[in-house]
């Protein structure tokens, strides 16, 4: 059957995936939002359904006044003896843990920490043995791919830490994952920086403490060189194998929003690609080792990808989100609407305005929300960070009721366009094409076109950083803010 990448859409990067059960689940990083951690599932590897998150209580991790990408960095997921474990990084607080759960459908345990720096850190079991990675420094002070073995029940290192590789040569070695297939281990590593030069190389070794020998044709997987082309950026992977016996790599790549134009707004997204064992152990990825848009692969399925969002078939629990740590009693939620009470906070702030959002998936859409407000100021906001987000709302004080929209690009606040309505509530409605977001206000039966905002200044080479563009609802002041009747339909 053939299938698409990228096979998950939006902002959901550094993937990583195991299988039990004769399912596969998979985690993705979430930086500075919460809950952390987006979990999904699959039977396939091609359809994916995001069944919840695995960082869903405030003491497994610190967001409190995070900056716009620290917080959770690149989470690993594995499964062993029946029990699933996650091990992530909190790069702003510099703690590497890991929680656990028995039901995958359920809440995970509290962190567990890990006396090792570094950042992006896996896990490998092995003969009731446990072994932790990332990339960092070891106890006598060399740098690259550092392992200890660790006691899983309490995270105590058993082993001093050890660099087993520095990589190929390529800048920024990171995202360690280690498997054991016939007679060796593979340890499978990211370099070049999760930019245009990102890529995927490996090493073998017969011994789990190396020495690790390098593929001779590293990078195994990369997109670096293929230009001109939409997908870029591919690198951070894990390998898995599927019911068939087949391997494939999981990775993070981005789509440019145009064949010329360098930029990338929707963040770094999931792509599969198709994995080969050579007759000497090696393997091989991809197409001549790059990740093509399409593949043809083994397995009856066909690939289904969600175009409408409202707010009846979501759930608030799994696909929305909020800003750092959020103060939940601002939030009501209903199965058709939400209510939400601002504060002093807004989303020019390093803290959690009352904000909550979804991920941009697509180019081009269209979005529309009825709001009714009553003080203050609430909207919706095409949000990248603090200092890039776009936001098109109403504004009342003084009984004067003002639709408003803002452009918010390095630090420089601009009104773009305000106009009196002579209702508190009015249709909020953002058009998004490959190249610009298009606002518009829709009040009294009339449609009023307020601006527009390029999507280059909400991408990452703009703002800099490791997220992508976020769909929010938001409110600001001392209101209350009904939002009803929402849709969000991709092309």
């Amino acid at each position: 059957m053939k299938y698409t990448n990228p096979v998950v859409k939006g902002f959901y990067p550094d993937p990583s995936v195991c299988s039990a059960n004769g399912k596969y689940y998979m985690v993705c990083s979430s930086f500075q939002y919460f809950p952390g951690v987006p979990l999904f599932e699959s039977t396939d590897l091609v359809n994916w359904t995001q069944i919840g998150y695995v960082l869903t209580k405030e003491n497994q991790v610190m967001l409190d006044k995070v900056n716009s990408s620290g917080g959770v960095f690149a989470p690993t997921i594995r499964y062993n003896n029946g029990r699933f474990y996650m091990v992530t990084t909190n790069h702003t607080t510099q703690q590497n843990f890991y929680v656990y759960t028995d039901n995958i459908y359920s809440e995970w345990s509290d962190p567990i920490y890990v006396n090792q720096d570094g950042i992006d850190p896996s896990l490998f079991f092995e003969n009731g043995k446990t072994y932790f990675m990332s990339n960092g420094t070891d106890d006598n002070g060399e740098s690259g791919i550092v392992q200890c073995e660790i006691n899983i029940a309490n995270g105590q290192k058993l082993s001093k830490s050890k660099c087993i590789w520095k990589g190929s040569g390529g800048r920024y070695l990171e995202s360690p994952h280690m498997y054991r297939i016939n007679e060796y281990y593979y340890l499978m590593a990211a370099e070049g920086g999760t930019e245009y030069g990102h890529m995927i190389t490996y090493a073998r070794s017969q011994s789990v403490w190396g020495e690790f020998v390098g593929y001779p044709n590293n990078p195994v997987l990369t997109n670096r060189n293929k230009a001109p082309y939409i997908i870029q950026g591919i690198g951070h992977g894990d390998l898995v194998m599927d019911k068939y016996g087949e391997w494939y790599i999981l990775s993070l790549g981005f789509r440019q929003i145009d064949l010329w134009m360098p930029y990338h707004n929707l963040g770094r997204e999931v792509f599969l690609t198709p994995v080969k064992f050579n007759f000497d152990g090696w393997f091989t990825a991809g197409k001549d080792g790059t990740t093509a848009e399409t593949y043809e692969i083994a397995g009856n399925f066909l690939q289904n990808e969600k175009k409408l969002y409202t707010f009846e078939n979501t759930s608030w629990k799994i696909e929305w989100c909020h800003l750092r740590r959020p103060n939940l009693k601002n939030y009501h939620f209903l199965d058709d609407r939400i209510i939400l009470h601002g504060s002093d906070i807004t989303l020019d702030d390093i803290d959690s305005p009352t904000f909550i959002a979804l991920r941009q998936r697509d180019f081009q859409f269209e979005l529309s929300v009825n709001l009714t407000l009553d003080n203050g100021e609430a909207g919706v906001t095409c949000y990248m960070c603090e200092e890039e987000h776009y936001d098109i709302a109403l504004m009342k004080n003084d009984n004067k009721t003002n639709a408003v929209l803002k452009l918010n690009i390095g630090g420089i606040k601009h009104t773009q366009n305000i106009i009196h309505l002579k209702t508190d509530s009015a249709c909020l409605l953002i058009r998004g094409d490959h190249h610009a977001y298009h606002f518009y206000i829709i009040t009294e039966n009339t449609e009023i076109y307020m601006g527009s905002g390029k999507s280059k200044y909400l991408s990452s080479e703009v703002s800099e950083g490791f997220t992508g563009v976020m769909l929010g609802l938001y409110s600001i002041g001392n209101n209350t803010a009904l939002f009803q009747n929402f849709q969000c339909q991709y092309q």
